[in-house]
C-alpha cells in the first residue's frame, strides 16, 4: 500500500466546510497565532488540573492495598508500552508539523476558494501555490504538467476532487523520489563511529550535536565532540557549553586556530580513549565557497587517514524556517563536499515543511535527522511515513 492510500485510509476533508475553510484562510495567520495560544494556555490549565486531580486519592481508595493487582498492571503496562512509543512518535510529527500542514492546506484552500473549472489559469496558479509552498521550482512544473493530463482524466470537477489529485500527486512524486533513499544512519563496525556537520552560520547545526550527544549518551554510549568551527566568535563556548550540559568531552582550541588541528586532536583522543561517537562542528563560510572546501577536504582527509572508512556520515545542516534558501545552501554544499545526509531544524517554528519535497526531488538527498521541537528529544530520526502523514493529514477526501 502506497503513502496515498494510507493517508486516506487514516484521515478525511470534510469536502461539506469546504468552502467555509477556504474564506477562513486568506489572511488569518494573526489568527491563527493567537488561537494557538489560547489552546496551549487551556491544554495546560487541563494539564494541571488532571495532575492536581489524580494527586488527591479517592475516598474508597486511600489507604487500601492494591499488591495483588500489581502483576496484572505491570503486564498490562508492558504490553501497552510499544503502542504508547509509537502513538507518541506520531504526535510528535503531526505536532511538529502542525504550522507546515495550516500553511499547506491554507494555500491549497486558497486556490480553490474561486475555483470553478480547470483550465490554463487554474493550472497557473497552481504552480504558483505550490513554489510559494517551498515545494521547489521543478516539483511545481512537473505536478503541475502531470495533472494537466490527470484532472481531465479523472473528469475532477468538484474541489475535493481536485485537491485529492493534487495531494495524491505530491505524496507519490515524493514517495517515487525516496524509493531506494537510506534515511538511516551510519556508524563504524568497529572503534569510533565519525559525524561531520558542515552548514552556514545560524542554522542550528551545534544545537543538533549537541542534542544528538544527549541521545548518545542516554543510550550509554562515549560521546567525544570536537569544536572545529574556530573562525565564529562564541562557536567554540558555545559547543564547550553543550558538551558541560550534557555531560561529554569536548576538544577545543583558541580562537582562529586551525580547524584540521582541532579534529586531528579529537581524532587520535576518540582512537585512544576508546570512545564510540566522535560528532565534529565545521565553519559555515559559505560565501567564500574555494577556501571553505579546501577546508572541508582537509578535515576529510585527516580524519579518512586516522580512521580509513571514516567519516561514516556527512551531515548538512539546513534551517527549514528559510524554505527555499534552504534549497539553495544544499545544492552549494553538495558541490563543495560529499554530504550523505540532511539534517532538517526547526521544521516545527516553520509553515514551509514542503521544503522537504523539493530536497527529495531534486537533490536526490536523504533527510536523516528532523527537528521537531525545542526539547533535547525533539531531534528525531526522518520518518517518510510519518512525514506524508503529518504534512498532508486531513487534506484528501476519506477512503470509501
Amino acid at each position: 500500500m502506497g503513502f496515498f492510500d494510507k493517508l486516506k485510509k487514516a484521515f478525511s476533508f470534510e469536502p461539506e466546510k469546504e468552502e467555509n475553510e477556504a474564506e477562513k484562510v486568506a489572511d488569518k495567520a494573526e489568527t491563527e497565532t493567537s488561537d494557538e495560544n489560547a489552546a496551549d494556555s487551556a491544554e495546560e490549565t487541563s494539564k494541571s488540573e488532571l495532575v492536581e486531580k489524580k494527586a488527591q486519592p479517592e475516598p474508597d481508595q486511600a489507604g487500601e492495598e492494591t499488591h495483588e493487582t500489581d502483576g496484572e498492571n505491570n503486564s498490562e503496562q508492558s504490553a501497552s508500552k510499544d503502542v504508547l512509543e509509537e502513538k507518541t512518535e506520531e504526535e510528535r510529527y503531526d505536532k511538529g508539523l502542525a504550522k507546515s500542514r495550516k500553511g499547506f492546506g491554507a494555500k491549497i484552500n486558497a486556490l480553490l476558494a474561486n475555483f470553478r473549472h480547470v483550465d490554463e489559469d487554474f493550472f497557473d496558479d497552481l504552480e504558483e501555490t505550490l513554489i510559494e509552498a517551498d515545494v521547489g521550482y521543478e516539483t511545481a512544473m512537473n505536478i503541475s504538467d502531470e495533472l494537466r493530463d490527470e484532472v481531465k482524466l479523472r473528469n475532477a470537477k468538484k474541489k475535493s476532487d481536485v485537491s485529492d489529485a493534487i495531494i495524491e500527486r505530491l505524496v507519490n512524486l515524493y514517495e517515487e523520489s525516496g524509493k531506494g533513499e537510506d534515511n538511516a544512519l551510519h556508524f563504524a563496525k568497529q572503534g569510533p563511529t565519525v559525524f561531520l556537520f558542515v552548514g552556514v552560520n545560524g542554522v542550528g547545526k551545534t544545537t543538533t550535536i549537541g542534542k544528538l550527544a544527549h541521545r548518545y549518551k542516554e543510550e550509554g554510549k562515549k560521546v567525544l565532540l570536537a569544536a572545529g568551527d574556530t573562525f565564529r566568535a562564541g562557536a567554540i563556548e558555545q559547543l564547550a557549553e553543550w558538551g558541560r550540559r550534557v555531560g561529554v568531552d569536548v576538544v577545543k582550541k583558541p580562537e582562529q586556530s586551525d580547524p584540521a588541528a582541532v579534529v586531528y586532536d579529537a581524532v587520535v583522543k576518540a582512537k585512544q580513549e576508546n570512545y564510540d561517537i566522535l560528532l565534529v562542528d565545521t565553519a559555515g563560510r559559505l560565501q567564500n565557497k574555494v577556501n571553505l572546501m579546501k577546508e572541508l577536504d582537509k578535515i576529510k582527509r585527516i580524519i579518512t587517514r586516522e580512521i580509513p572508512d571514516a567519516p561514516h556520515e556527512v551531515l548538512l545542516a539546513l534551517d527549514a524556517t528559510t524554505g527555499q534558501n534552504a534549497l539553495t545552501q544544499a545544492k552549494q554544499f553538495k558541490e563543495v563536499t560529499d554530504v550523505t545526509g540532511i539534517v532538517l531544524t526547526k521544521l516545527d517554528g516553520t509553515a514551509r515543511g514542503g521544503i522537504v519535497l523539493a530536497i527529495r526531488n531534486e537533490l536526490k538527498l536523504p533527510v536523516k535527522l528532523v527537528g521537531l521541537g525545542e526539547q533535547m528529544d525533539d531531534l528525531r530520526d526522518f520518518d517518510p511515513q510519518e512525514f506524508v502523514i503529518g504534512l498532508f493529514k486531513g487534506l484528501v477526501a476519506k477512503d470509501r
